[in-house]
């Protein structure tokens, strides 16, 4: 892959200097969907899919970029000079974004260079293509430039980026498991304060199967930004009778027993979501530490109720992967991942049962929907690194 890519690079940008390369992962979120920008506890690990970077610094400003994934765009011009969004070839402003951060936290970049990017992460699938694109970014910048920036300082300059200039009001659960991914460990990461641990992902006997609904959706132009100002104004109706900083630190019980501050029905749901999510999450990672991983399944499948009922994320797509996906035998749980308006399902099979699951789920899929979905089944890797 390295050496095909260093040739695409040369094909492209010319021979000469001297060539570096980089991998950022994507991340799937195993439980803990929409607290992140809620105050609560997230449980994502990144991916052995990702994004790849072959980079080569220039004497002057000027930027070049090209995309395998995008390559009918061919080589996109652009400079340091002028690090603002362009509605055109619009995936350079994930890297762009990043550099504006950097610059805008003190951090100069001096020189421009020419970049080819190659992601095997479905675009728009909700595996975080946009945050690996961030992460590694930030990665190889740390490394071109020596800002000796740890991998959760990058996460946060990605997601500054992202808030700031791609307007998307992402919370930091993408860029953190990027940054900071571990093989063969999932993050139990609090997001109010950013204290994690890792926890061992122990599944013998059974992998992760991601399905790709494959109905696209761009978190911008989708209803998340609603969802977080409908928990925002539902925090701040609640903070009328509770002390409290976020959704994240009411327990079940304290939500049921101050919820009729909010006023309206719909921010009540949106934030019992956040907060039942939570705790859900916390009991999720007890029951991994427990070897329970039934357990686990059980309060997967519940987070789906819950962000199809009462936060309204999944429709139809996603609604009928699950659904399929926990008639089949062999599967622990299953539930959507991301963002939700389309993107992807997680799911939990045994070993001997994910080829029926495919086969089953897959026609069942493109019966009812039309389309066909597509699957995965993942190994979970390490950060963003020079590779």
């Amino acid at each position: 892959m390295k050496e095909q890519l260093i040739k695409d690079f040369e094909a492209e940008f010319g021979k000469g200097g001297e060539i570096r390369t980089y991998f950022a992962p994507g991340r799937v979120n195993l439980i803990g969907e929409h607290t992140d920008y809620n105050g609560g506890h997230v449980f994502p690990c990144a991916l052995t899919i990702g994004t790849y970077f072959i980079v080569r610094k220039r004497d002057d400003r000027k930027l070049r970029f090209f995309s395998k994934n995008f390559a009918k765009f061919g080589v996109i011009d652009a400079s340091l000079d002028k690090l603002e969004p362009t509605g055109d070839n619009s995936w350079i402003n994930y890297p762009m974004g990043v550099m504006w951060a950097l610059e805008d936290k003190g951090y100069k970049i001096s020189n421009g260079f020419d970049m080819l990017l190659f992601g095997n992460i479905p675009n728009g699938s909700g595996l975080s293509s946009s945050a690996s694109v961030e992460v590694g970014t930030g990665t190889f910048l740390n490394d071109y430039y020596g800002f000796n920036l740890t991998p959760d300082k990058i996460a946060l300059i990605g997601q500054y980026s992202e808030n700031n200039f791609n307007k998307v009001n992402c919370g930091i659960m993408d860029q953190f498991a990027i940054a900071m991914g571990k093989k063969d460990n999932a993050i139990f990461l609090d997001t109010a304060d950013l204290s994690y641990t890792y926890a061992p992902l122990k599944l013998e006997g059974a992998k992760i199967v991601i399905a790709c609904s494959n109905k696209k959706r761009g978190l911008g132009d989708s209803k998340y930004n609603e969802r977080r100002a409908e928990c925002e104004q539902a925090l701040s109706e609640l903070q009328s009778v509770v002390k409290i900083n976020s959704l994240g630190e009411l327990t079940e019980q304290q939500f049921e027993q101050y919820k009729d501050a909010i006023k309206s029905p719909v921010r009540q749901r949106r934030a019992k979501h956040a907060v039942y999510e939570n705790q859900r999450t916390i009991k999720a990672v007890e029951a991994l530490k427990n070897n329970q991983i039934e357990e686990f399944g059980k309060l997967m499948i519940a987070s789906h109720d819950s962000l199809r009922d009462d936060y309204e994320v999944t429709g139809i797509e996603l609604d009928t992967l699950v659904e399929e996906s926990l008639k089949q035998k062999g599967v622990i749980g299953s539930r959507m991942t991301g963002a939700g308006f389309g993107g992807c399902t997680v799911s939990i099979v045994k070993d001997d049962a994910i080829d029926a699951f495919i086969e089953n789920v897959g026609s069942a899929y493109k019966a009812k929907i039309g389309y066909a979905a597509d699957f995965y089944v993942v190994e979970i890797g390490d950060g963003a690194r020079k590779i």
